[in-house]
């Protein structure tokens, strides 16, 4: 057999390349913790040299194998916080921050060159505060200023070829301009040679833009996607845009042109035009969300986008600017739906043609549509937008709202119904409608809302509005007729709208005045879903909210009203809703067979609903009260063994649950409550059963209640009960005492009881220490009531009571002896002194008085 053997040098190279191998493995391995500590140092003392902030992260690695031949430093959960002014504020939180460069600079003790930079998962908080001090102006002041440039390099060089930020969201919030914007989903990344003065950067951005101002809202989580080539040319800070598209939702547009910044201003010109002039290009500028997919909807028409900004950007300065939208004949059918839109025209112009943001105006002509027969037009112009803007626009027409639905895709949870038609004019002045100078705005015209149903998925009941009817004239804005159904509920309304233009324009509240009537108004129609507890995957319950943008005044008029388990009749008043509070006035309603009154304030404004009410109940049935109001069998238990007629003042104030019961531990206030007529039901209270036992000799079913006055107070979950007297067969009961709403309770009775209702033997051995009946002698039982109402526990002593009562008696007896003992002996001083036995007794007493002095005085010879 031959072999072939491998030339000695061959192994000895072999052997050799090897060895450099494992050695070059061994420091990929290593380096990481051999340097890791020389990076951190750097980094920190970098960052801490220049920043006027505090900068954390909960690890950092260096990796010399993930991203070989470069080494990869990764910082995690990094976190910048603000100091003063935003002390504790997070200006920067990320979940990873990532940096690339070459091995060799881990090798270098003047710095490093960072050839790529990743950002993951990044949240950025920008907050300008009412002082204009923004939080991003985080650089240390420079302890020297010098003109001309530092000849020590920096510890960074950003010689970058690659950046990229992922899956971040940028809060951006102008307190002074009024401004707030929002990029979320943010997705960004460029390429380029950064360490060249002129090159080429291509970037992708795609990101959700919502943008308000001055408490406006103009774009809502609007998708935007830029694939953009710019030339930068750093030396010049001139960045010119070529070969750009982006779209806005599903609008592409192009666009080209330059941004140069310079020190004291900027300066632009831009143009942007759609490639194509197909109508898709006009549904596709409405976000997806509510234009759904465009794949298969057929266009008929044009429509075009076209505008440029060109000028300086400066403090008072913005540049020229316009944009065009355009549409004519066009037409469009979604391939799921049976309605088409036709006769679609539009002309929207948005111009500036000067450098002042007041000579921005908006101009909208003739836009109109048809679906079926319904045709609808209108027009607007707006002018002087930043300042006090001017606003004129025409709405005129008809339309099934059901075809709306029938010939564009709705929200699933949205079901549009109904006949709008409007023939409506006006025009005024911002200023006007926010000073409420509403003699100042014009407006003529009618809109009338017939045949529509409202139903959302937070609604107990749809809304079902037969009739709307609404008059526009120069004084105000009359609703000629309101007609609605909710569940079981009925509503008509008229009056009048002091400011519907206030409320459409400029977010102020709804005033205004009306009466309203109902047959049948059940208050749980109106309840809602709680939001919070569907967000948290609970079973959402049911609550009842005040609108905050109600500013009303309200006279109605109910043939019935079922709140809870009670039901009012004929129930009249007047109230006014006004920043989440409505405040009832006179009152009044049939209930419990008797009727009520009602003053005072219900409010959904704080965390928890509350109240502060005075209410009147006048002759009402006792077993009705007890039965239907809650909060009656906590305030008197023992009243549910009653039947009888009642009338009560209640003055009560605390919170309510969501849907407006009380919370009766957090109830104060007082009632004064008079019993018209009452009877006793004692199988209806263990109380009364337990008295009758103790005291066997009266009857508490005959307890006499009629014309009674009792007064409480309560709070913190207590009902204190000040004293007063009844009486059960001709005997006196005193009580005071106070109760939870647990039902437990502290009682004390004082039974005044005839001694001749004692027994004979008791009644007998009084009698021999008297001397005389026992007609109008009592014993005091006292009687302490614990425990519950539904578990009452008795605590008294009649033995007790009777010996107390025998010792009173032995103590007038000795009393009475003492004064018999008195009257001998001023008879025997008469005998010997003379005294008149029928003269007046105390002129007889000073007469003999005076004897006696004489008497004494001849004795001793005076």
């Amino acid at each position: 057999m031959l072999s072939i053997e491998t030339p000695k040098p061959m192994k000895k190279a072999l052997k050799i390349f090897g060895i450099i191998v494992l050695i070059l493995l061994i420091a990929l391995i290593t380096a990481p913790f051999l340097f890791k500590g020389k990076i951190e140092s750097l980094v920190k003392d970098s960052i801490n040299k220049q920043l006027n902030a505090t900068v954390s992260w909960s690890q950092l690695d260096l990796s010399l194998i993930r991203s070989f031949p470069s080494a990869e430093l990764a910082l995690h959960e990094l976190s910048l916080i603000n100091q003063t002014p935003f002390e504790g504020d997070t200006l920067v939180y990320t979940k990873k921050f990532s940096a690339q460069m070459g091995i060799m600079q881990l090798f270098k003790s003047d710095g490093l060159s960072v050839d790529e930079i990743k950002i993951d998962d990044a949240l950025i908080n920008v907050v300008v505060n009412e002082d204009g001090i923004a939080n991003y102006d985080i650089m240390k002041a420079s302890e020297e200023k010098n003109d001309t440039p530092s000849e020590e390099e920096s510890d960074f060089q950003l010689d970058l070829k690659h950046y990229e930020i992922n899956n971040s969201e940028i809060r951006y919030r102008d307190y002074p301009g009024k401004t707030f914007a929002l990029l979320e989903k943010l997705n960004h990344s460029g390429d380029g040679d950064f360490g060249e003065a002129i090159f080429t950067l291509r970037t992708h951005t795609d990101v959700k833009v919502s943008v308000d101002y001055e408490d406006n809202n103009y774009l809502n989580k609007n998708y935007l996607q830029l694939d953009a080539e710019i030339e930068m040319d750093l030396d010049q800070m001139k960045f010119t845009f070529r070969e750009n598209e982006a779209k806005i939702n599903q609008l592409a547009l192009a666009f080209d042109g330059y941004f140069q910044m310079h020190e004291e201003e900027s300066e632009i010109d831009l143009k942007w035009s759609t490639p194509s002039s197909d109508f898709k290009n006009f549904l596709a500028l409405i976000p997806e969300a509510y234009a759904s997919n465009l794949d298969g909807v057929e266009t008929q028409g044009k429509f075009e986008v076209e505008g440029f900004a060109k000028g300086k950007i400066a403090e008072n300065s913005i540049p020229q600017f316009a944009l065009f939208m355009n549409a004519e004949k066009a037409s469009f059918n979604y391939p799921d739906l049976p309605k088409q839109v036709d006769d679609i025209s539009l002309k929207i112009d948005v111009v500036s043609n000067s450098n002042q943001i007041d000579d921005l105006r908006v101009r909208i002509d003739e836009v109109q549509f048809r679906i079926d027969q319904d045709r609808f037009s209108g027009n607007a112009n707006l002018e002087n937008l930043f300042e006090d803007m001017k606003v004129a626009f025409e709405a005129n027409g008809s339309i099934n709202l059901k075809n709306i639905s029938q010939a564009y895709p709705m929200p699933t949870e949205l079901d549009l119904n109904g006949l709008l038609t409007a023939n409506i004019k006006s025009n005024f002045n911002m200023s006007d409608i926010e000073k409420e100078r509403y003699s100042n705005v014009n407006a003529t015209g009618n809109m009338r809302l017939s045949d529509f149903k409202y139903d959302d998925k937070e609604l107990k009941n749809p809304y079902e509005i037969s009739t709307a009817a609404v008059l526009f004239s120069t004084n105000n804005i009359e609703l000629q007729e309101f007609s609605m159904k909710t569940g079981s509920t009925d509503l008509s309304a008229s009056g009048r709208l002091d400011n519907l233009m206030g409320f459409v324009f400029s977010d102020a509240d709804l005033k205004g005045r009306f009466k309203a009537t109902s047959t049948n108004f059940v208050v749980s129609d109106f309840m809602t879903s709680s939001e919070e507890t569907a967000k948290n995957n609970e079973a959402s319950s049911e609550e009842i909210k005040i609108p905050k943008f109600l500013d009303i005044a309200m006279d109605f008029n109910a043939k019935k009203v079922a709140y809870d388990n009670m039901q009012l009749t004929n129930a009249r008043g007047s109230m006014l809703i006004k920043n989440e509070t409505v405040s009832l006035q006179d009152v009044s309603a049939g209930i419990f067979g008797g009727s009520i009154t009602l003053k005072g304030n219900v409010s959904t404004r704080g965390q928890q609903p509350d109240f502060d009410m005075q209410l009147g109940l006048v002759e009402v049935d006792i077993a009705q009260v007890f039965t239907q109001m809650e909060l009656a069998k906590n305030l008197a238990p023992i009243a549910s063994a009653l039947t009888g007629r009642v009338s009560t003042n209640f003055d009560l104030k605390g919170n309510l649950t969501p849907d407006f019961s009380p919370v009766l531990n957090s109830l104060s206030g007082g009632a004064l409550a008079q019993i018209v007529k009452a009877q006793v039901e004692p199988e209806k209270t263990p109380l009364i059963n337990n008295l009758n036992n103790e005291f066997s000799f009266l009857d508490f079913s005959k307890l006499n209640l009629s014309n009674l006055t009792t007064s409480a107070k309560f709070s913190d979950g207590s009902v204190s009960v000040d004293p007063f007297q009844v009486q059960v067969e001709g005997v006196d009961i005193d009580i005071q005492g106070n109760h939870l709403f647990d039902g437990s309770m502290d009682y004390s009775l004082d039974v005044h009881v005839p001694a001749n209702l004692l027994g004979r033997s008791i009644s007998n051995q009084i009698a021999q220490l008297t001397n005389q009946d026992l007609e109008g002698m009592f014993i005091d039982v006292p009687v302490g009531v614990a425990g519950s109402f539904s578990n009452p526990q008795l605590n008294l002593n009649l033995q007790s009571a009777i010996q107390d009562l025998t010792n009173k008696i032995i103590e007038e007896q000795k009393s009475r002896l003492r004064g018999e003992a008195e009257d001998r002996v001023r008879d025997g001083l008469r005998n010997i002194l003379g005294g008149d036995k029928n003269s007046d007794g105390d002129d007889d007493k000073d007469r003999l008085e005076d004897k006696a002095k004489d008497k004494i005085r001849n004795l001793f010879g005076r």
